[in-house]
């Protein structure tokens, strides 16, 4: 569910930062990919990787849990996507990981674009899932991308409290959203029931309110990143789904051709798809990690 193991870091006056690392333990002799989850997820996202030797036989996997999400815990109740994408350097330097690979899964997308930009020297390659490069735009609602504000705000609304809450307990409807909105139509019921599982014991508790307070916030009013987007020089490998419902086609074929300056950026469609890809379409994923990985190590 969420991660089991933490390391701390300094930003933000210390964070205690939930990961999952394949093998247990940093094997210098191979790449490493770093794996960011999507909204109200966890590393336990990223389970079909994990299973997956002909990954972990060649790369370490490092999932990091996002400031906001399972195991994540701040000092600071204010942050930003930015902050986790220096988080996530600083928990590579705990590690003793100098370069990797980085992969993230909707929101994850954009904070591994953050990641390259912060620290060029050190990410090799970024491998987007169904995402998206823009801010929540009216421009991106023209180009079939959801709109966001009706949806979650009102969570926004209700999760805002002047005092504290030690018995919260996240609503069901938000439980629902999270274990349905992203693996797309077919969703096996045993699936629905741990991510709502899940969610219920993240987000409980006044901390667990805050959490998910601010990472609605973060979402809702995140930066565009599409003026920054020629400065990364790392290659791209973004997959998006046929049925990626948030951000549909239009989006991600008009923004990969903003990364002008990327030694290799390329689209790749996943038929059938939906916006967790990582999770719905495993052996795609995996087939554009050890080709990214063997080509750009």
């Amino acid at each position: 569910m969420a991660a089991t193991t933490t390391i701390e870091v300094p930003h933000l006056g210390g964070i205690k930062v939930g990961y999952h690392l394949s093998g247990g333990r940093y094997d210098g002799s191979k790449s490493t990919v770093v794996l960011i989850n999507s909204m109200c997820t966890t590393v336990s996202l990223y389970r079909e990787q994990f299973s997956n030797t002909k990954l972990t036989d060649v790369t370490n996997l490092l999932a990091i849990e996002p400031l906001g999400h399972g195991a994540t815990s701040a000092k600071s109740e204010h942050w930003t996507y930015w902050d986790t994408a220096t988080m996530a350097l600083q928990v590579m330097d705990k590690l003793g990981i100098q370069k990797a690979f980085a992969l993230g899964t909707s929101q994850g997308g954009w904070i591994v674009v953050r990641m390259a930009l912060l620290a060029p020297e050190r990410i090799l390659g970024i491998i987007p899932l169904g995402t998206s490069m823009d801010s929540e735009s009216a421009d991106s609602r023209t180009k079939n991308c959801w709109d966001p504000f009706p949806i979650i705000k009102p969570f926004y609304e209700m999760w805002s409290s002047a005092t504290e809450t030690p018995n919260f307990a996240i609503d069901e409807r938000w439980c629902g959203l999270v274990a349905t909105l992203g693996f797309g139509n077919g969703v096996p019921p045993e699936t629905v029931e741990f991510w709502k599982s899940t969610v219920r014991d993240v987000y409980r508790g006044d901390e667990g309110r805050r959490k998910a307070r601010m990472a609605c916030i973060c979402l809702l009013e995140r930066d565009s990143l599409l003026l920054r987007l020629s400065d990364v020089k790392c290659p791209v490998y973004w997959l998006q789904g046929t049925e990626d419902v948030p951000f549909g086609q239009t989006v991600p074929a008009e923004q990969i051709k903003l990364f002008a300056a990327s030694k290799e950026a390329k689209l790749i469609p996943v038929q059938g798809g939906a916006h967790y890809l990582n999770a719905t379409n495993p052996i795609e994923v995996a087939d554009a990690i050890l080709e990214m990985v063997e080509k750009h190590r």
